[in-house]
C-alpha cells in the first residue's frame, strides 16, 4: 500500500504562500514610501538591497539553528519577525521602510530552514516535485499577493495617496495569521543536539565575514564533491535575478510609469503563468530529465530575453510577451538548482548547507542591488545588459568541466530524505 501523505507538507506550503503574499502585496505600494526622494528608484534599491543583504549573516545562522534545535522553532521566529516588520510600515514614511527591509531581512533567512523541511520528509523520488512545487507556490504567492492589493485598492476605491496604509494593513493581519500557522505546526528534523552559545558565537562570527564563506564552501566541497559548482551557479543566478526586484522601479518610474493597480496586474499575469509551468514542469519532467544540461539550456535561452526587457520602452504589450517567454526559460532553473543542492545534504547539516547557500546569495543580491541601482541612475535600461550577463554566466558555470559525470535524480544521501 502506498504511504499516506505526510500532513506537514502541505501545512509548510501554505506558510511559504502566506509569507510570500505578504511581501508581494507591499511590493506594488514601495514607491509610496520613497516619493519625495531624490532618484526613487535608486532608494528602491538601496531598500532591496538592505532587506537582501542582511541575509548573508542571518540565514547561516539561522539554518545551524534549525539543525540544533528544529526547523519549527525557526518558522515561529521567523513569522513573528515578518509581523512586526510589517508593523512598522503602518506610518508611511521613508525611515521606516529601511527599518523595515532590515528587519524583515533578518528574518526571511528562514527560506534555508524551509529548504532543509521540505528536504526532511521528501522521499528520494519526490524531492524535485516537492521542492519544484514550492517553486510554484512561491509563483502563485507573487500572483496573489498583487491581487489581494488590487481588489482591496479597487473594492474599497481607496484614494491616491493613501494605498500604502490599506495595502500594509492587510499584509499585518496576513502576517499574524502565519504565526498561528507555524506554531501549530509539527517538527520535521528529529536528530536534534542543539547549538553551544559559543558555537552560535563563532557561526555568527562567520557570517558576518564574507572571506570566510569561500574558506567554508571549500571545507564542504571536500566532504561532498559538487557543492561548490552548485553555488556558485545558484550565485550566478540570483545575480541575474535581481530583476525581479528591479521590476517595480523599471515599470514604476521608467517609460511605463505604471501606478500601483497596472503593476498589481503585471505580477498577477506573471506568477500565473509561473504557477502553471513551474507546475507541470516539475511534477512531469524535472527528475527524468539531465537537469545540468537543461539548466544550460534554459539559461542560454533566458539571456536575449533579459537583454530585451531593457528595450520595451512604452510597450506594455511586448513587456507581457517577454514575461511569457521568461516564464518558459529562466523562471525553471532556481528549483533545478535546488533539488541538486539538496541531492548533497544529509540529516547533519542540511540546515548548515541551505544556510551557507543562502548566504552566498544574500551576499549575491546585495551585491546585484547596488549595481542595478547604480546602472538605473545613469539610464535605467542599463541594469537589463548586466543581468543578461549574469544568466550567461550560469550557463557557462552550468556547462563547465564537462568531464564530471552529471547528477541524477537519485540523492547521493537517500537516508536523510525521509525523515524538508
Amino acid at each position: 500500500m502506498p504511504a499516506p501523505k505526510d500532513r506537514r507538507l502541505p501545512h509548510i506550503y501554505l506558510i511559504i504562500l502566506i509569507d510570500v503574499i505578504v511581501g508581494a502585496a507591499i511590493g506594488p505600494v514601495m514607491p509610496e514610501f520613497v516619493r519625495g526622494l531624490p532618484q526613487p528608484q535608486l532608494w528602491l534599491s538601496m531598500g532591496t538591497g538592505l532587506f537582501l543583504g542582511v541575509q548573508l549573516f542571518s540565514a547561516p545562522v539561522l539554518g545551524r539553528l534549525s539543525d540544533g534545535y528544529g526547523r519549527r522553532p525557526i518558522f515561529i521566529f521567523s513569522a513573528v519577525g515578518t509581523l512586526l516588520a510589517n508593523t512598522l510600515l503602518l506610518p508611511v514614511r521613508a525611515g521606516l521602510f529601511f527599518v523595515n527591509r532590515a528587519s524583515d531581512g533578518l528574518t526571511n533567512g528562514m527560506y534555508a530552514t524551509v529548504r532543509s523541511a521540505l528536504t526532511d520528509i521528501s522521499p528520494p523520488e519526490k524531492l524535485f516535485k516537492n521542492l519544484g512545487i514550492e517553486g510554484a507556490i512561491i509563483s502563485l504567492g507573487f500572483v496573489l499577493g498583487p491581487m489581494a492589493s488590487g481588489i482591496l485598492l479597487t473594492l474599497l476605491q481607496v484614494a491616491p495617496g493613501q494605498e500604502a496604509a490599506y495595502v500594509v494593513r492587510l499584509a499585518v493581519v496576513l502576517a499574524a495569521l502565519n504565526v498561528v500557522l507555524s506554531v501549530l505546526l509539527r517538527e520535521t528534523h528529529t536528530r536534534r543536539n542543539g547549538v553551544r552559545g559559543a558555537e552560535l558565537r563563532t557561526e555568527l562570527a562567520l557570517a558576518l565575514n564574507p572571506l570566510t564563506l569561500w574558506a567554508r564552501l571549500r571545507e564542504k566541497e571536500a566532504t561532498t564533491p559538487g557543492i561548490r559548482r552548485i553555488v556558485l551557479t545558484q550565485v550566478a543566478l540570483t545575480l541575474s535575478t535581481g530583476y525581479y526586484f528591479y521590476f517595480v522601479p523599471f515599470i514604476s518610474q521608467g517609460p511605463m510609469h505604471l501606478d500601483a493597480r497596472g503593476i498589481s496586474y503585471f505580477f498577477m499575469f506573471f506568477g500565473a503563468l509561473s504557477i502553471a509551468l513551474n507546475y507541470g514542469f516539475y511534477t512531469y519532467l524535472a527528475d527524468r530529465i539531465n537537469q545540468r544540461k537543461a539548466i544550460v539550456w534554459l539559461a542560454a535561452l533566458g539571456v536575449p530575453v533579459l537583454a530585451a526587457y531593457g528595450l520595451v520602452g512604452t510597450s506594455v504589450v511586448a513587456l507581457y510577451v517577454l514575461v511569457v517567454i521568461d516564464c518558459f526559460t529562466l523562471s525553471l532553473i532556481q528549483g533545478l538548482l535546488e533539488g541538486l543542492l539538496a541531492q548533497r545534504t544529509t540529516d547533519a547539516d542540511r540546515g548548515e548547507i541551505f544556510g551557507l547557500n543562502q548566504a552566498f546569495q544574500g551576499l549575491a543580491s546585495f551585491a546585484t542591488t547596488l549595481v542595478f541601482g547604480a546602472l538605473s541612475v545613469l539610464d535605467l535600461r542599463l541594469p537589463w545588459a548586466w543581468f543578461a550577463l549574469c544568466l550567461a554566466a550560469v550557463a557557462v558555470l552550468a556547462g563547465w568541466n564537462r568531464a564530471t559525470p552529471p547528477a541524477t535524480a537519485t540523492p547521493a544521501d537517500t537516508s536523510a530524505a525521509p525523515s524538508r
